[in-house]
């Protein structure tokens, strides 16, 4: 009974009060329970969305990890709020953060922590409602281009709300750390050197990152355009911040770093060209000619099938060359994107097909050779036919 007398005489500052400390203490140990229930909440909300289906949040890896903060929190919030609780109770600790203290600082400090928290809080919802706000727009409409432009846009905004989440929270922390007394130099410092570390070893994925970034928001292709890239062309299949994937007609997969795309050609843009060089004969009459593809144009435009993949009629644009054996004749057909091949093909058989019946020829490469007679060869003098020489007498 004298020790505990002892102990209680070091401790307080007022007569024994056994009953009134455990009254005082449970209201401590809710607060602290409940403030840390709420820390590990956030924190597992956090880690499901970080680690997503990677982890199970049954795996130790993760529960190690929530009961650590757990504890943490409950014993920093026991530690802060029991000695104003005892106070409020009528004892008189001897150490420990007092009631007055307490609320000194939260009058002071912990107005501004408050306040830095809120604002914080506030910014990140704003940028979440503006964000959503542009998904909306963008997605207004039906069909694949709705679609991809949904897509787009969940790309760029899941990007501006990490980014500015990330921003804001790490400022905020900052903010508030130093409010409590943390001296945050050394922290700005190291993040200094790490950021200047990493602004030298990936300076690569950085300029993939920033080119994929403008590449999406300024819609210069999409998935399911065909496109070359660096001379390379393909289906895109897939767009991402750092590569873009592009599959050819082998069916082989090439994948490009964003930052190192120096020449992109899309050729399915809002809408597409199929040209074709015709060669015929010298002999045709390229008006007559130029009638018949015009006839084969209006057909083709008028066709079930290929009519609505048109949107303009066949544009014969006239004599484009003079080859060696052939005039050339230079057409085209406007038509939606990624139809350019079917049409052209189809409109190619038909010209095949209307040249044969109009008699129109369409030449093979044809090389004219010219030989040279030879040169009869002169005889030699013979002994009969040469000159009498005279006699000496």
């Amino acid at each position: 009974m004298e020790s505990l007398t002892s102990v209680w005489r070091r401790a307080f500052d007022a007569p024994a009060e056994w009953q009134t400390l455990m009254l005082a203490l449970v209201p401590a140990l809710l607060i602290a329970w409940l403030a840390a229930r709420l820390a590990r909440r956030v924190l597992a909300h956090g880690l499901r969305a970080l680690l997503r289906d990677t982890v199970a949040t049954s795996s130790p890896l993760v529960r190690a990890p929530l009961r650590l903060a757990w504890a943490a929190v409950f014993i920093l919030v026991l530690a802060v709020v029991a000695v104003p609780i005892l106070q409020l109770a009528g004892l008189r600790p001897r150490a420990g953060l007092g009631l007055r203290t307490l609320a000194t600082w939260m009058f002071t400090s912990g107005l501004q922590v408050i306040l830095i928290g809120a604002l914080a809080f506030v910014l990140v919802r704003l940028i979440t409602l503006l964000v959503q706000r542009f998904e909306h727009e963008v997605n207004q409409g039906t069909g694949l281009d709705a679609l991809e432009r949904a897509k787009r846009a969940r790309t760029l905004g899941s990007l501006i709300r990490n980014v500015a989440a990330a921003v804001i929270t790490g400022v905020a922390v900052l903010m508030i750390l130093n409010e409590v007394g943390v001296n945050i130099a050394p922290v700005l410092a190291g993040a200094g050197i790490v950021g200047l570390a990493v602004g030298f070893g990936a300076q690569t994925l950085v300029r993939d990152i920033i080119s994929g970034f403008f590449l999406i928001l300024e819609d210069q292709v999409r998935v399911g355009d065909v496109a070359a890239i660096n001379g390379t062309g393909g289906l895109v299949e897939a767009i991402n911040l750092r590569t873009i994937v592009l599959r050819d007609f082998e069916g082989t997969v090439h994948v490009f770093p964003n930052g190192a795309i120096n020449t992109l050609a899309n050729r399915s843009k809002d809408f597409s060209f199929y040209v074709i060089d015709l060669a015929v004969a010298y002999k045709e009459d390229p008006d007559r000619v130029t009638g018949v593809l015009r006839e084969v144009g209006e057909e083709l435009q008028k066709d079930d099938r290929f009519g609505p993949n048109i949107l303009a009629p066949v544009e014969v644009v006239g004599v484009d060359a003079f080859a060696d054996s052939a005039v050339v004749i230079k057409l085209r057909v406007k038509t939606v994107p990624l139809k350019q091949w079917e049409v052209g093909r189809e409109l190619r058989r038909r010209i095949l097909k209307a040249f044969e019946r109009h008699g129109i020829e369409i030449p093979f490469p044809q090389r004219v050779v010219t030989t040279k007679p030879a040169s009869i060869p002169t005889a030699p003098p013979t002994r009969a036919s040469a000159p009498a020489t005279p006699e000496r007498s």
